[in-house]
């Protein structure tokens, strides 16, 4: 299984971005009526207004402009990736982070595969609580570090990160992002359906947690566990004072703190990536003043932090940028009438699968979920009402279908940003997480036919 090797992902991107462009000539244009949602405070299409449009086809040089333009409109979520990244650079100058692995791996000893399901179980209540992906990249050398400690491989490190937030995002019951904004545009109960969904997670979470667990045994290198490593990074200047004890503690403690406010940010208060970002880089002052870097330390650290997160923040812009040149061609629309307009002639079990396949279709060029809320749901609601479905039950097919999409889609910048910076190909990456994407769809399929059964609401 996926014997063919992928290019470097920049150049896999771009490529997707011409093939954008190219759809644009054969794709016929059209476009639905959109309107303000005071509720969600996003444009969301009006069901049953689709109407074709003059073709606008993207030429190779118009393709080439759409990415600046797609870098363009990511620049909050690029920002906010650089600002991360040179926080946690800080972090990482300071040697609290290489003394609390330490602590970690001596406390686990041979026992290191229990860091699997404790690790994973803490990045998915990050994707249960606030979709978190881009928070990761900045991670990944704290990561790749344990995981090296107890002799797992780079794959690993992402199955456990990335991989278990996606998972958490996905089946979430509470997720701002997906399943709230998707309630909001159905006309849904806010977090109604949770006691469904929470069964379902856990679920999912349990077998996530398995198949890395297996992953992990089978590859598992033999290493020598519990002895310390070097606390200083290998990129610390001479000058620099690394702290042991009481200053390392402190570093932790304003790095766990951060995340506790982060969520409350993000859950009560509605915070954007901004005011995230804005959070992240005065921890970074802070972990850097409290560490003992100084000022000038703390500032040759966040340089240090912004230029590891330049391949990260770029692919996240150019994969922005396919669903920028979709939308001047006009054929995005017309992508999602062409395959939402047959369910309705399907019995009501059959709809709802399929909806949950559309909903993974149409997730490669809108690799934005709430994005792909405020298009399909406007839409597929209405189709439900019409042959006796559930509108829980369409939300459902949703989170599933979007949510286990961006596991796979080469579209999803943050996935292949993560990859880029753990350095693991993306076939790679494909040949550990297919199979039990696989089996969570399989799950998800599973969970819609007991919803249409029990008529979820």
């Amino acid at each position: 299984m996926f014997a063919v090797r992928f290019p470097n992902p920049l150049v896999l991107l771009v490529g997707c971005t011409l093939v954008a462009a190219a759809m644009t000539y054969v794709v016929p244009a059209g476009e639905y009526d959109r309107h303000d949602d005071a509720a969600t405070g996003r444009s969301i299409v009006v069901a049953g207004t689709y109407h074709h449009v003059p073709a606008e086809p993207v030429g190779l040089f118009g393709a080439l402009v759409g990415i600046p333009r797609g870098i363009i409109d990511a620049a909050s979520v690029i920002a906010f990736v650089f600002l991360v990244g040179g926080a946690f650079g800080v972090v990482d100058r300071t040697g609290a982070l290489h003394e609390g692995i330490d602590w970690l791996v001596r406390r686990l000893g041979t026992r290191g595969i229990v860091a699997i399901p404790i690790v994973s179980l803490a990045f998915a209540t990050g994707g249960v609580l606030e979709n978190m992906q881009e928070e990761i990249i900045a991670l990944v050398p704290a990561l790749l570090l344990l995981t090296q400690r107890l002799g797992f491989d780079a794959t690993t490190a992402v199955l456990i990160s990335l991989g278990a937030a996606t998972v958490g995002s996905a089946f979430s019951p509470v997720n701002p992002f997906q399943v709230l904004i998707a309630q909001k545009v159905a006309h849904l109960p806010q977090a109604s359906g949770s006691g469904f969904r929470t069964v379902a997670l856990l679920l999912a979470l349990a077998l996530w947690i398995a198949g890395t667990m297996r992953y992990a045994q089978r590859t598992r290198k033999s290493v020598g566990v519990g002895a310390p490593s070097d606390a200083v990074p290998s990129d610390a200047a001479p000058g620099d004072t690394v702290p042991r004890g009481r200053r390392g503690g402190l570093v932790i403690a304003i790095v766990l703190a951060t995340f506790a406010f982060f969520v409350y940010g993000v859950l009560r208060l509605g915070w954007d990536f901004d005011q995230e970002a804005a959070l992240f880089f005065a921890m970074g002052i802070a972990a850097g003043l409290v560490g003992g870097l100084r000022i000038a330390g703390t500032a040759d650290a966040f340089i240090d932090g912004f230029r590891s997160m330049t391949l990260a923040a770029l692919l996240i812009g150019v994969a922005r940028g396919i669903s920028v040149v979709m939308k001047e061609g006009h054929i995005i629309d017309t992508v999602v009438q062409a395959l939402a307009a047959p369910l309705a002639k399907l019995p009501v079990g059959v709809a709802a699968l399929g909806m949950m396949a559309v909903q993974a279709i149409i997730h490669v060029p809108v690799p934005s979920a709430s994005g792909e809320a405020v298009l399909t749901i406007p839409i597929l609601a209405p189709v439900s009402d019409l042959i006796g479905l559930s509108r829980q039950v369409t939300v459902l097919t949703y989170q599933y279908g979007a949510g286990l999409c961006e596991l796979l889609t080469p579209t999803n910048g943050a996935l292949m940003a993560v990859l880029a910076a753990a350095n693991v190909r993306f076939e790679d990456w494909l040949r550990a997480a297919t199979r039990i994407t696989l089996v969570l769809a399989a799950l998800g399929a599973v969970a819609i036919v007991i919803a249409v059964a029990v008529k979820l609401s």
